[in-house]
């Protein structure tokens, strides 16, 4: 776990605490059906830990499902996410990236119009 903060322009960070994924028992998403940064990390205690978004956390647990699977080829649990968005074989995370990329385009062009159509006080 890092601990970030910023001193005027420059981000500082700090090593807080380390784990093991070979320790790691399960990932509780919480909420899969809700968009919630929160998740539990589940070693031989519990760690509550808060993601950036829900597309980071996802991304997070993504990364430890793979290296588990490259390296130690444990069995842990991935529970309460929803598995469209963590398998690779789902069309979100295809190794034919175009619709991707289509997809993350039309996405930020529906946002720019949106900002561009509400009013700022």
């Amino acid at each position: 776990m890092v601990k970030h903060w910023r001193v005027d322009r420059e981000e500082k960070y700090e090593i807080v605490e380390k784990w093991f994924l070979k320790d790691l028992e399960m990932i509780d998403g919480k909420e899969a059906d809700t968009d919630n940064p929160y998740f539990d990390m589940h070693f031989h205690k519990v760690y509550n830990m808060e993601a950036y978004s829900c597309a980071s956390k996802y991304t997070f647990a993504r990364t430890l499902s793979k290296l588990n699977a490259m390296y130690l080829k444990k069995d842990f649990k991935i529970v309460n996410f929803d598995d469209t968005y963590l398998n690779d074989d789902s069309i979100w995370s295809s190794s034919n990236r175009d619709f991707l990329v289509v997809m993350r385009v039309c996405f930020y062009a529906s946002n720019l119009l949106c900002l561009s159509l509400c009013r700022f006080s």
